[in-house]
């Protein structure tokens, strides 16, 4: 919308000069933004130069404008202006506007280029005629301030000077409307349009033609009536000393918010009056010229020609002698001074800059300063005057006039002092500069910085690095800055800079993110060639601050694998104070404490886990039995060095990996293997630690042992068994449980009921009836469908399938075998006949009574097989009856085969009954 707006306007303001008008191909004309000459007629335009961009004014006379004239005064106004131009146009002078391209006349304008103008006098003292509606926002509440007043009016009379002394010509109408403030703030004489020159110029006392007042011209076709000298009207003659009235008169209305002192409205007449009045005029008059130099301006007000100051002696005034406009002065001589002036010079102006108004230092101070730019040698004085003007004005200001002029300085690197001025102002570049320019013009001066061979210069940008590490953005942060500070950290050659790499580090840490810290700077840390203690302290520091920072937090892993074993060996490296060394054994002592209190912390949790996960397994399962506890008795040779030595490996996580001790097997065995319902037993119980899990399980066989014991016998069926018995081959096996089931007090070799050896005595109560239900049961129990009489025939024929080694010969069709639950010795369960591990031993032994309360008796289901189909030589129920009789002839083989083949037997139950449970 803005880019229309600005072409609608510019196509609208050049309606006039867009036809025919040459200066229009030059010059591009954009916005109205001031009005001067005679009347106001000029309306001042802003633009520039298209072939190179300068910056312009172009001035612009509308033709239509003099239509309410009639022709010959019209003709008087164009002669008047076009001759005001064109004498314009010769004069060259620092007081004097500046013409770029001379008048061009078109069908409907006048037009002509000068230096850039900010606006007229007139318009600075509020009047606006011929100006755009509304006025320009710069205009708006604009008030001079007094340094600007001071240097203006000596300007105009160093314009006069040059004038009355150099050039022998008179202004004739100094006024308001004929002084132009150009864009720097410097007050320039034009309107040459009434002027004369000198008849004479060689004589020292020059005499001017006079042109008589005509009261039938408009008031722009002559000189402003409110601020011509008295001598018009009155002696019909003037000379410079009328031009030195007139100035006078404008002081006046300068201080006078724009109010001369007579308003004669352009009638001849009333000027005449006001004339003869100026000889009484009142001391109150005076009251709005400053206390210090109103007898001197009372007297440019003079009636007396004679008695006025001449241009000379107005400049030597003691009212322009202030800093300010001395400061203001040298200013625009600077082009006159060498090097040597120039820096005396520069170095004083921050405090007069301090006192200076921002406007003026902005409009009047800058433009001065930015000449010198292109004199390297002279930028390290300029540039602090500068950035102090930079402080005073708007990021919007800074922006438009200071930057574009300063970014080419930015590249400079010689001389050094240029780096140096910029690092100690880089917060302030920060604040000013936009993003974009900090991203292409500010961060890259920085970085050009770090790489510089200058020590002073690394040490300084390191030093101001971290206090604008805030204002700097964390993606330009991450890839470029960090890694210039880690590569000049790496290669310098000198300590202090190392040092000072450290400890920006440090200080930029808080503006970093964990990962960063972790991925990219401790990493570099032990790649630091030096040891030296200063460097050792970096290094620490920055460990420290990482460790400690609350936004960081180094990992336990990390310290633990990288940062202790990098930080140990420093503390012998020689050099160190007792300061340092403390300092660094601190620092790895609480890295040591944090990463065992972590450490200790997740262990104390994965260990309540696995206990409760452990207490819920033992909840739904009966303890395993430990495979170690069958060889307990190949321990009990081991001497006690032995012993001794292997106490050096207790407490260290070991035990799992290593068989464990007799004791310990005795006291597990006793846990889960002795459990009976005698005292005895329970006392021994009693001395091993169970969990309130065990003691449940404990609790609940006892409740199902006694409810066993209160159960009565079940009576089978009373058929009776058939007693052929053919003669069969020896078979070794039958044999070999047949002398187990001896020296276990039992009678084999019969069909009948089961015979007590004369071991029986050792067993209970509840054992012998049991033996004799079961001996009576198979005297009377038949299985159907088997008319075969060797089906039963003997208990060694009997046992052969249990133990596997015809598994394939004894498959029964339809067998019902509930009555064999009945048979049964209480606390033994038909579905699973397997001994106990921990009562197979190693040689023939009578069965204790207390195997039988550590299982829980279940009920065999009906037609359920008795052979174990995973495990063919296993025992599938706990069988502690008498064998059956057998028929024909077995042979029986020593006390010392039985117990080896037993031992072999104990074994080999013992493997299957682990592989059974952990399955």
């Amino acid at each position: 919308m803005e880019v229309f707006n600005k072409i609608r306007n510019t196509v609208s303001n050049l309606g006039a000069v867009l036809p025919g008008n040459p200066v229009t191909r030059e010059f591009e004309v954009e916005r109205h933004i001031a009005s001067a000459g005679p009347g106001l007629l000029w309306k001042i335009f802003q633009g520039y130069k298209r072939s190179t961009k300068q910056e312009a004014a172009v001035f612009v006379l509308e033709k239509k404008q003099l239509e309410r004239y009639s022709k010959r005064d019209r003709d008087v106004i164009l002669d008047i202006l076009k001759k005001g131009v064109a004498q314009l146009t010769r004069l060259r002078h620092p007081s004097i506007l500046t013409v770029q391209h001379p008048l061009e006349e078109s069908r409907e304008s006048l037009a002509f280029a000068t230096e850039p103008v900010f606006a007229s006098l007139a318009n600075l003292l509020g009047n606006n005629e011929n100006m755009p509606v509304p006025p320009p926002p710069d205009l708006k509440d604009f008030k001079l301030f007094e340094v600007e007043i001071k240097y203006g009016l000596l300007q105009i009379g160093e314009g006069l000077v040059f004038l009355h002394n150099d050039v022998k010509m008179m202004h004739r109408n100094i006024c308001p409307t004929s002084v132009i403030i150009n864009k720097s703030g410097a007050w320039k004489i034009a309107g040459f349009d009434f002027s004369v020159s000198c008849s004479n110029p060689n004589d020292p006392q020059p005499e001017f033609p006079f042109y008589e007042l005509e009261a039938d011209l408009p008031p722009a076709a002559q000189p402003n009536l409110d601020y011509v000298a008295p001598e018009y009207v009155l002696t019909l003659k003037c000379d410079t000393a009328s031009d030195m009235f007139s100035l006078g008169m404008m002081v006046y209305a300068v201080f006078n918010n724009g109010s001369p002192i007579y308003n004669n409205c352009g009638n001849l007449s009333t000027l005449k009056k006001h004339a003869k009045k100026l000889q009484q005029l009142s001391a109150s008059v005076f009251s709005c010229f400053p206390s210090e130099a109103k007898e001197h301006f009372k007297m440019l007000l003079n009636a007396t020609a004679e008695v006025r100051p001449d241009a000379h002696q107005f400049s030597k005034f003691q009212f322009f002698e202030d800093v300010g406009v001395k400061t203001l002065q040298y200013l625009d001589s600077l082009y006159q001074w060498d090097n040597l002036q120039k820096s005396h010079f520069f170095k004083g102006l921050p405090q007069v800059l301090a006192q200076m108004p921002k406007r003026v230092a902005l409009q009047r101070v800058l433009p001065c300063l930015v000449k010198e730019y292109v004199n390297p040698e002279m930028v390290p004085f300029v540039l602090p005057n500068v950035l102090l003007i930079a402080e005073q004005v708007s990021k919007e200001e800074f922006r438009h006039n200071i930057l574009p002029d300063l970014i080419p300085v930015f590249k400079l690197q010689e001389p050094v002092q240029i780096l140096l001025i910029f690092m100690q102002k880089m917060e302030l570049l920060l604040t000013k500069c936009p993003p974009e320019d900090i991203r292409n013009h500010v961060l890259p001066m920085v970085y050009r910085s770090l790489e510089s061979d200058a020590q002073q210069i690394q040490e300084l940008c390191l030093n101001v690095i971290p206090n604008f590490a805030g204002l700097i953005e964390y993606s330009a942060m991450k890839n470029a800055l960090i890694p210039h500070i880690k590569k000049l950290c790496l290669t310098t050659s000198y300590l202090s800079v190392r040092v000072n790499c450290l400890v920006c580090l440090g200080k930029l840490l808080e503006h970093l993110d964990k990962w960063l810290v972790l991925d990219d700077i401790l990493p570099v840390l032990p790649q630091i060639p030096s040891k030296e203690p200063a460097v050792l302290m970096g290094i620490l520091g920055i460990y420290k601050l990482a460790m400690t920072h609350k936004k960081l937090g180094i990992t336990k892993d990390v310290m633990a694998t990288k940062v202790i074993p990098f930080l140990m060996p420093l503390t012998i490296e020689n050099g160190l104070t007792l300061n340092q060394f403390n300092a660094i054994i601190s620092v790895v002592k609480d890295m040591i404490n944090k990463v065992e209190t972590e450490h200790r912390g997740k262990l104390e949790q994965l260990n309540s886990i696995r206990q409760e996960q452990s207490s819920t397994l033992e909840m739904t399962q009966v303890h395993p039995i430990k495979q170690g506890e069958i060889f307990s008795d190949l321990d009990s040779n081991k001497s006690k060095d032995a012993n001794s030595l292997g106490d050096m490996f207790q407490g260290l996580g070991l035990d799992s990996y290593v068989n464990k001790s007799p004791a310990s097997k005795a006291s597990v065995t006793s846990q889960f293997s002795s459990v009976s319902t005698t005292a005895s037993n329970t006392s021994q119980l009693r001395k091993v630690e169970l969990s309130l899990e065990e003691k449940q399980q404990l609790a609940q066989q006892q409740e199902q042992q006694l409810r066993f014991k209160m159960q009565a016998p079940i009576i089978p069926e009373n058929k009776p068994l058939s007693t052929s018995n053919p003669a069969k081959p020896r078979n070794l096996t039958n044999s070999l449980l047949d002398t187990n089931l001896t020296s276990l007090g039992l009678s084999p070799g019969s069909t009948g009921p089961l015979q007590l050896s004369s071991s029986q005595n050792s067993l209970s109560p509840l054992a012998q009836s049991s033996t004799g239900l079961m001996s009576n049961a198979i005297n009377q129990t038949s299985f159907r469908g088997h008319t075969n009489t060797n089906t039963l025939n003997s208990w060694p024929a009997f046992s052969q399938p249990l133990l596997g080694a015809q598994a394939t010969t004894f498959q029964p069709q339809s067998s019902n075998l509930s009555s064999l639950d009945n048979l049964l010795i209480p606390g033994i369960s038909s579905s699973r006949l397997k001994p106990p591990l921990n009562q197979i031993s190693s040689g023939p032994q009578s069965l204790p009574v207390s195997v039988f309360p550590s299982f829980q008796p279940q009920r065999m289901a009906v037609n359920q097989p008795l052979i174990s189909q995973s495990h063919p030589y296993s025992f599938q129920s706990t069988v502690s009856s008498q064998p059956h009789q057998g028929t024909g002839s077995q042979s029986i083989m020593g006390t010392n085969m039985q117990q080896k083949q037993m031992s072999s037997i104990s074994q080999s139950c013992a493997k299957d009954e682990l592989d059974d449970f952990f399955s």
